[in-house]
């Protein structure tokens, strides 16, 4: 197990996060909306729950939680994606403004509606979830202005997050584009990756942050059969070229490989309550690539993503974190693992 970082360079980490320049955040964007509210009997004309609402909010979804959660931590960000030609957009883009993130990256298109998601929930649980969206690949069109707006922003961007949901907007050639445009502005490249997205698409990006079922299906993809961490880890690593693997593995904490690594570094888990684990990858991803762009090891950046992600999923719904939080909860787990 890789030891706490120090109260130290915690701090000189997290100091510097208002200093490394403007993030490019490229990815599926949409919104998450909420309906939250009781269920006292069932429905006379199906056996389902009725729920009587109490309380709606909508939130920044996918890769907008990403900027979202940036502008938290003191960081500045430009949100690159594509959405519809409908009320949803403008409500999207109003809600960026709302929260003072950029909209210039944002491509609107007719051909495909505006990513929504509607989370049903009670107090205990989650009844359903309603799903808007066309996953289908973009047009030549609409992927053409998309990249012209990343071969823009690449220059005057310290480093470049890739968040994939496997919806359609990260196609082989425009990831392939961002990568090659990221080595000739010498700018790094993190990825949280999509199950569905073939692994070849990673190729040649300096970080990627799978979660256990997510490896294990990406390197079944690429013809090996394996569940053994490390061995995930070097399959990654070695067929897509890529320097830094980091493998969430849930409750046992995050897997830390780096290339040429003979074994991984392992950082436990170190959520104290676990109430909803909506946004605590885009918690963890936000906080590692901040990190790294702040001069942190990938094993100090790994230790500030878990406190992050420690701090989110106690809370309801898609969540951020402040510094106040993150150091409170870095100071609590501190002394018990210095115990």
């Amino acid at each position: 197990m890789s030891a706490i970082i120090t109260k130290d360079n915690f701090k000189k980490v997290t100091d510097t996060f208002n200093n490394i320049g403007p993030v490019l955040v490229i990815g599926d964007i949409g919104l998450d909306k909420y309906t939250f509210g009781d269920v006292k009997r069932i429905s006379p004309e199906a056996p389902v729950p009725i729920l009587e609402v109490s309380k709606e909010w909508t939130t920044l979804g996918l890769a907008t939680n990403i900027s979202n959660n940036l502008s938290a931590l003191g960081v500045s960000s430009t949100i690159c994606g594509v959405v519809g030609e409908d009320m949803q957009a403008s409500k999207l883009e109003s809600l960026l403004e709302e929260n003072d993130l950029s909209t210039w990256g944002v491509v609107r298109c007719s051909e495909r509606p505006t990513i929504f998601k509607e989370r049903v929930t009670t107090s205990t649980q989650q009844i359903c979830r309603v799903d808007y969206e066309d996953k289908s690949p973009l047009s030549k069109g609409t992927q053409e202005r998309l990249l012209e707006r990343v071969n823009e922003f690449i220059p005057t961007h310290s480093g470049i997050i890739i968040e994939d949901y496997g919806k359609g907007t990260l196609s082989k050639e425009t990831i392939a584009e961002v990568v090659s445009l990221a080595r000739k502005h010498n700018k790094k490249v993190f990825v949280d990756p999509s199950r569905t997205t073939p692994p070849e698409f990673y190729k040649g990006v300096d970080l990627l942050k799978p979660n256990r079922a997510e490896a294990e299906m990406m390197v079944s993809m690429l013809g090996q059969s394996t569940t053994d961490v490390l061995e995930m880890a070097k399959i990654l690593s070695d067929s897509l070229d890529i320097s830094e693997v980091v493998i969430t593995l849930g409750g046992e904490g995050m897997a830390i490989y780096t290339k040429g690594d003979k074994e991984v570094r392992i950082i436990p888990t170190v959520a104290n309550e676990v109430f909803d684990v909506s946004g605590a990858g885009d918690t963890a991803i936000s906080l590692l690539s901040s990190s790294l762009l702040s001069g942190a090891s990938l094993t100090d950046a790994c230790w500030i993503g878990n406190c992050g992600s420690g701090v989110v999923v106690a809370k309801k719904g898609t969540a951020t974190v402040n510094l106040e939080e993150l150091e409170k909860f870095y100071n609590n787990i501190s002394t018990n693992f210095n115990q």
